[in-house]
């Protein structure tokens, strides 16, 4: 460790949040359908989108039509990229003569990119087309991040509503947000990528001469436009197997630089944007202030723990003085360290280094970070919406403390409200430990584990909490393009997406009927420091539903071990 590391994650942190405050003004006015200097070029191209799907703008839905729309559009998109994944070998734009996925492969991909997850049981440059990357998994980038997005607007409407029916929009709220926000910053994001030396071609692949004289093929892609959105997107799922760990994804400490700035970004433009369309900047801060405390904490962690001497290389009695294991070699410990916190703080898979290759601290605070529900700053929208889900549960827990009617934002929080969010926090462990103790003992499933014992129930429980997170990043170890991870893996991401985006629906709906009430004296401050240590506490007690445990896992594990023993004598 070194001031230069701590500077390195203090600036790549810094930048996020600094560069999310402007951008999430913008984002509020989009939301807001205010003028912006795109507004010339974009209005015709949103009227001519709306005239051809026969859709009204301005009529507004309430939280059932509302999550309705939400559903059937991404079901839409759900069978077409299924559809385009299965029918790969018959579709144009497929020079290196990929066929098709199987069912079950296909299943567990759509999924994952419908949901924002991005997990990849595939290599993508020996299993995907042209085609598929771009006209699919690319289009499913920007569609799921604008659906995110979406819950997050109609959840900030809810709180300035005084008696409303209704919460906006889904079709324009989706639609204003990929061509105002997506679409231009993946554009100026690439042209950066491309300067930066990511390639972009339609050329299958190309020869090199390795030190050796020999011949390698080495894939090529229109690599730069899906990096920007998978990083934008807050997406993951990258062109390469090994995501940003590929030279192509970040050829320069620049590059790198701006591909961990782009994860977290748009997350916390969300909570700033939020914040100006709920009227309620100062309250946002305590949001802002909580996940970037938590965040800034797990990223101090992994970086002391992953620059401690390794043990077993202790232990051979070889020179340990630099742990480089698992790490970026290119960019060293904090860019590791902090990539690590961002993607898992994020709802990301772009993976730059190996996780199962860190020490056990780190891979632990990567697991805990994912199994909090993807709040620091999570997906973009989908991380702000748990974040008020987990300040509604914080003022409620105040308020039967001190005796009074909890408050938020100026509405009140009662028993339909805390059901629902409820709803959101138990999904999580039941979808995280359920498939992992079940996986744990079948015979199917630890077929595709490649290390035994404490380490193979860590690939397993990482893989079902990433699954379920919507984060998509691997433990490494797991063999998982079988029928049995892919279905359930892909089973647990539709959990951790859908209810709880319909929990948060609800929600906004119960909340946008009720008055909109005058600050009193009664009500407990809700931008104060005493409310971001209480937010912190909640969210720390909740995320110990799954990590705490997942921990006793292990001895389960053993004892159906034993069992198996005694049968098989």
């Amino acid at each position: 460790m070194n001031w230069q590391g701590w500077a390195e994650i203090a600036l790549t942190l810094g930048l996020a949040v600094g560069l999310g405050w402007p951008i999430g003004v913008y984002m509020s006015r989009v939301w807001n359908g205010e003028r912006t200097w795109l507004d010339p070029v974009l209005r015709p191209v949103e009227r001519g989108f709306y005239a051809l799907c026969g859709i009204d703008p301005g009529r507004s839905q309430g939280w059932f039509a509302y999550a309705a729309a939400l559903l059937a559009f991404n079901a839409v998109g759900f069978a077409a990229l299924y559809a385009i994944l299965r029918l790969q070998g018959l579709l144009p734009l497929n020079p290196q003569g990929f066929g098709a996925l199987s069912e079950h492969l296909a299943f567990n991909t759509a999924v994952s990119f419908v949901t924002n997850t991005n997990w990849q049981s595939y290599g993508g440059e020996t299993t995907m087309s042209h085609l598929s990357q771009m006209a699919g998994l690319t289009v499913q980038n920007f569609l799921s991040a604008a659906t995110g997005a979406a819950v997050a607007a109609a959840l900030a409407r809810a709180f300035v509503a005084n008696r409303g029916e209704g919460l906006g929009n889904f079709w324009a709220d989706m639609s204003r947000t990929t061509l105002w926000v997506l679409l231009p910053l993946s554009v100026v994001v690439a042209i950066a990528f491309i300067a930066l030396g990511v390639p972009q071609t339609l050329d299958g692949a190309v020869m090199a001469t390795t030190l050796e004289g020999g011949q390698q093929k080495i894939s090529l892609y229109a690599t730069a436009s899906q990096l920007a959105i998978k990083q934008l997107g807050i997406n993951g799922g990258g062109i390469f197997s090994v995501n940003s760990a590929h030279p192509f994804e970040g050829p320069t400490p620049l590059a790198n630089l701006l591909a961990a700035v782009s994860i977290n970004v748009l997350g916390w433009a969300a909570f700033f944007a939020f914040g100006r369309s709920a009227l309620a900047r100062k309250d946002v801060r305590a949001l802002v202030a909580a996940a970037f405390i938590l965040l800034s904490t797990g990223a101090a962690a992994l970086y002391w723990t992953e620059t401690q001497p390794a043990p077993a290389l202790v232990a051979a009695g070889v020179d340990a003085s630099v742990n480089m294991e698992g790490k970026e070699v290119r960019f060293g410990a904090p860019a590791s360290a902090v990539w690590a916190a961002a993607t898992t703080g994020a709802s990301n898979g772009s993976v730059n280094s190996m996780h199962a290759s860190y020490m056990p601290l780190g891979g632990a605070v990567e697991l805990f970070f994912m199994q909090l529900g993807e709040i620091l700053p999570g997906g973009i929208g989908t991380g702000l919406a748990s974040m008020v889900v987990m300040a509604l549960l914080a003022v409620f827990v105040a308020g039967l403390m001190v005796g009074r009617t909890p408050e938020y934002l100026g509405k009140k929080i009662e028993a339909r409200e805390i059901k629902f969010a409820m709803l959101l926090v138990l999904v999580l462990p039941l979808s995280m430990l359920g498939f992992a103790a079940v996986a744990a003992i079948l015979p199917q499933a630890l077929k595709g584990l490649l290390n035994a014992g404490p380490h193979g129930l860590s690939e397993i429980l990482y893989a079902y909490t990433s699954a379920t997170a919507n984060n998509g990043s691997a433990f490494a170890g797991l063999a998982a393009n079988a029928p049995w991870w892919n279905t359930t893996l892909g089973l647990a991401m539709l959990l951790g997406r859908f209810p709880g985006i319909v929990a948060v629906l609800a929600i906004a709906g119960s909340l946008a009927a009720k008055p909109k009430l005058a600050p009193t004296a009664g009500a407990m401050p809700t931008d104060s420091g005493q409310f971001i240590g209480l937010l912190i506490g909640v969210i720390l007690i909740l995320g110990g539903l799954q990590f705490f445990p997942a921990l006793a896992l292990g001895p389960i594990v053993e004892h159906f071990q034993a069992l198996q023993a005694l049968g098989a004598r």
